[in-house]
């Protein structure tokens, strides 16, 4: 079972590698051009596919640990309730449905 662990792991590890690398566009793509990455996952599996998850692409801001802490701080998710522009629309959308609602009710 041991034997079978050791082959399909970095299989499984250097298939994904591959994958990934070929399905990331060429802007996410870091230190290398992507075909080279490709070549490199594919001559040396399981370096390859280390270095290319660990240095090869670019990350999301969560991904990145501390270094996305200041991403994420100047360009956060806010909530619908706390939106400002959010919360404008709605009273835009409330004056809408009044104004109609009055011309309705004048004959």
């Amino acid at each position: 079972m041991l034997r079978v662990l050791m082959f399909l792991v970095p299989l499984a590890l250097s298939v994904y590698a591959f994958i990934d690398c070929i399905s990331t566009k060429d802007d996410d793509v870091r230190h290398m051009p992507k075909p080279l990455w490709a070549i490199l996952v594919l001559l040396f599996p399981l370096v390859g596919s280390l270095s290319w998850i660990i240095a090869g692409k670019k990350r999301s801001p969560a991904a990145e640990g501390w270094s996305g802490v200041r991403a994420a701080r100047t360009q956060r998710w806010v909530a619908p309730d706390d939106n400002p522009e959010f919360l404008k629309s709605l009273d835009d959308d409330k004056k809408d449905e009044d104004r109609d609602d009055r011309r309705r009710d004048e004959p």
